[in-house]
């Protein structure tokens, strides 16, 4: 079948199957594993193009990427994470020194930064989809920072969301319009290993939860064998 109509549907090759779900499994947070190495050109519009095939609401791909190489600006956009991080850290006053003795941005150490955006303008007032949940355009961005996150594994890159910043701060330091938010700051790069469980699950700050708890049928706290 040839041009833009629909197309055989089907599952994917075992192999290619099992590829996506290792990727989903052994996607890492990266913070400070990252290797000096650029990533080659090829390679980073490979993992753009992966996150620009995100699906969005009514198509209107509200997403931009900031490409952050300047060594100044990622200076001073690791003081504002600095910044906020003595904040965060005191929320946790009985936990802070493991919250201390955690790595929680590559921001200087990662070849690439990468702020992903979403332009709430995008498509106009009204949005096929977004008509009654005006949030599902971020919704959409996160969906493209997911879509790298993954090709990024696939393709042997550490990638690090650094989310401990003032908005506004970061909204400065790249310049952002009012309309546009900041909804990912990524740390980019090659890396020399990453941890077999999340870091946080390895380090002792959390755990993963049980999938079957998770799970709810026809109705918030109801699960399948409650009809009994």
């Amino acid at each position: 079948m040839t041009g833009d109509g629909p197309a055989p549907a089907g599952p994917f090759p075992q192999s290619d199957r099992a590829a996506v779900y290792r990727a989903i499994r052994q996607r890492r947070d990266v913070r400070g594993q990252f290797l000096p190495d650029p990533i080659d050109e090829a390679t980073l519009r490979r993992l753009l193009q992966a996150a620009h095939d995100a699906p969005s609401v009514g198509l209107s791909q509200p997403w931009n990427f900031i490409l952050i190489r300047d060594p100044d600006l990622r200076r001073r956009v690791h003081d504002a994470f600095g910044t906020a991080n003595s904040e965060a850290a005191a929320r946790f006053p009985d936990r802070k020194p493991l919250y201390s003795s955690l790595k929680l941005e590559g921001i200087l150490d990662a070849p690439l930064n990468l702020c992903i955006t979403c332009d709430r303008t995008r498509g106009g007032p009204d949005v096929l989809g977004r008509t009654h949940d005006l949030d599902t355009d971020l919704y959409s961005t996160v969906c493209a920072v997911q879509n790298l996150w993954l090709a990024a594994r696939a393709e042997g890159i550490g990638v690090g969301w650094v989310s401990i910043f003032r908005q506004d701060d970061l909204r400065g330091l790249l310049g952002l319009p009012e309309h546009v938010v900041p909804v990912a700051y990524l740390c980019i790069g090659h890396v020399r290993e990453l941890y077999r469980e999340p870091e946080l699950q390895a380090r002792g700050w959390a755990e993963r939860l049980d999938l079957d708890s998770l799970i709810f049928e026809d109705g918030w706290g109801r699960h399948s064998g409650d009809r009994a």
